[in-house]
């Protein structure tokens, strides 16, 4: 069992950014591969960007290439995401995922085993 607890949204303007973090419990973080999630008010909940158990591999989505980064620290159980130049477009509440099935990453959501509470971001214009 892993417990996820994400922390760092919050607002922002156009052009700003935030770093997000997800803490994890246990002492097994690196068989999980992680990834970053959001939804939007409406919306389907989408893949925004995924790691590898050891961090070595990393994948986004179109939409955020270039901009955000995800990065994992084993040792601190911990899995982030730096979001720079924020859009309007990127609010949403955004969820911590982990994955016991897989070394990589897995853009499906229901791939993944455990989910955070999620956070919000709101990006104004």
């Amino acid at each position: 069992q892993v417990q996820l607890v994400e922390s760092g949204g919050g607002l922002v303007q156009a052009g700003g950014s935030l770093r997000l973090s997800c803490a994890a419990s246990g002492r097994t973080f690196s068989s999980y591969s992680m990834g970053w999630f959001r939804q939007a008010p409406g919306k389907e909940r989408e893949f925004v960007a995924g790691i590898s158990r050891s961090g070595g591999t990393t994948g986004y989505v179109d939409s955020v290439k270039g901009r955000f980064t995800i990065s994992r620290d084993n040792a601190k159980n911990t899995v982030y995401l730096q979001m720079n130049s924020l859009k309007p477009e990127d609010t949403a509440v955004y969820y911590c995922a982990a994955d016991s099935g897989s070394y990589y990453h897995r853009t499906q959501w229901s791939a993944y085993d455990y989910w955070g509470q999620g956070t919000q971001v709101t990006v104004s214009s």
